[in-house]
């Protein structure tokens, strides 16, 4: 674990400060973000989902999987990571247990939420959340077993299901019971954006999901709403996704990549994304190939 790494994600997360943390599926798109010049990130529960099995955001993912990922990106990158730790993986006691493999695997901060286990998107519509108090004891639990400074970000669902109000009831229980970031899902309007950090003091986060619920406002006009951190959970990867299908489509009725070299990142370029120098210096200290 990084204390200083974590503290400086705290320091980073000041109401107001507006900070934009895209999402991460894999260590390669955590790298182009470290290298577009982010300061931190969030390893997406809904990215690791969709890449690593090609599934839906519908839970399908276990601990360890995330626990390996965490690792891969954090040995990538430099900046601080968020891990979106869905519900916990199952109750306070399953929660604990996870707050401990991911704190070794080397997260900042544990993203989690009130929804019943399996969660779904947050900005898919169906969901389903745990009462308030049992929310509340998971979050006592994460605490509870962080060994470090490690920072819990407590986040709500409760706006589809139950209003605004309700959500912003327990967004202020989670902070007093010990979250450290909080977090109101898919709010879906501008003036239910600019309400949230205003009711409840703290640091909030906000998550814009392109084709979401959420409005996509530009970072200034969130930062002076009062919210700490900015979600851009799946940017990455809907780009990645479209980048891929549209040069694939082409190479398929083209029979080459010839037209589409534009849309192709060339082969230096790859190899200096996935730090190949540094990987070849090793190797000529020590083999001397």
């Amino acid at each position: 674990m990084d204390q200083a790494l974590n503290e400086q994600l705290r320091q980073k997360l000041t109401p107001g400060a507006g900070l934009l943390m895209p999402g991460a599926a894999n260590a390669l798109a955590a790298r182009i973000i470290e290298e577009a010049g982010f300061e931190a990130l969030l390893v997406t529960g809904a990215g690791l989902a969709n890449t690593y099995l090609g599934v839906p955001d519908l839970g399908l993912t276990t601990v360890n999987e995330l626990f390996d990922h965490v690792i891969a990106i954090r040995e990538a990158v430099a900046i601080p990571i968020i891990a979106d730790i869905d519900t916990g993986f199952g109750n306070a006691l399953n929660l604990y247990r996870t707050v401990r493999l991911l704190e070794r695997a080397g997260a900042n901060a544990l993203q989690l939420e009130d929804q019943v286990f399996p969660k779904r998107c947050g900005h898919f519509d169906g969901k389903s959340i745990v009462p308030k108090s049992e929310m509340v004891q998971k979050i006592k639990a994460a605490v509870d077993a962080r060994r470090g400074n490690i920072l819990i970000l407590a986040r709500t669902d409760a706006r589809a299901i139950e209003g605004l109000d309700r959500a912003l009831d327990r967004a202020a229980a989670y902070a007093e019971a010990g979250a450290d970031l909080l977090f109101v899902e898919a709010p879906q309007s501008i003036e239910e954006l600019a309400a949230i950090p205003k009711a409840v003091p703290g640091r909030h986060i906000c998550n814009i999901v392109f084709g979401g619920k959420t409005p996509m406002l530009p970072r200034e006009e969130l930062a002076k709403m009062g919210y700490g951190g900015i979600l851009y959970a799946n940017a990455a990867l809907q780009a990645a996704m479209l980048a891929m299908r549209n040069v694939l489509q082409h190479l398929h009725a083209k029979g080459s990549l010839a037209g589409a070299e534009d849309r192709v990142i060339g082969f230096a370029d790859r190899q200096a994304m996935v730090d190949f120098a540094r990987y070849q210096e090793l190797e000529q200290r020590f083999t001397g190939a």
